[in-house]
């Protein structure tokens, strides 16, 4: 999917459990970008990781989920003002919202179908257009 070494800032994973989008409430901090709205796993690059690396550990730190590279089924890099980014999306089983696990960073989660994420009035707008552009290009399940 990506190149070894590649430069990149950080890495966002739509995880879908069965048809629903798992989001996270970002913390409603004045410092950080987007306070309050709805967020996807994933984050910064850390050291040399890859960006498959980066989005499973992002995810896992997130929300507990322990993904394998495998369920990565689509990807796309996109430039942003502090540098590349990638967005992937994974699909699992809706029984996997039983083992996610919420760590410490953001007010909570939740299951949205996908288009309402696109026009939630609190979805990170660039997201919702990463979201809307798989959404388009993914087979009809």
């Amino acid at each position: 999917m990506t190149s070894a070494g590649e430069d990149f800032a950080g890495a966002k994973l739509a995880v879908f459990l069965g048809q629903d989008l798992l989001v996270i409430q970002r913390d409603d901090k004045p410092d950080i970008p987007y306070p309050g709205h709805w967020d996807l796993p994933g984050g910064g690059r850390e050291g040399l990781e890859s960006p498959e690396d980066c989005a499973l550990r992002e995810t896992q730190e997130e929300v507990g989920l322990v993904l394998k590279p495998d369920v990565l089924i689509w990807s796309r890099a996109y430039q942003r003002p502090h540098g590349r980014v990638w967005f992937f999306a994974a699909h699992l089983p809706a029984a996997a919202a039983g083992e996610i696990r919420f760590g410490n960073e953001g007010q909570g989660w939740a299951l949205m179908a996908p288009e309402a994420y696109c026009t939630h009035q609190l979805a990170v707008p660039h997201f919702a257009d990463r979201l809307r552009e798989y959404l388009m290009a993914r087979p009809v399940w």
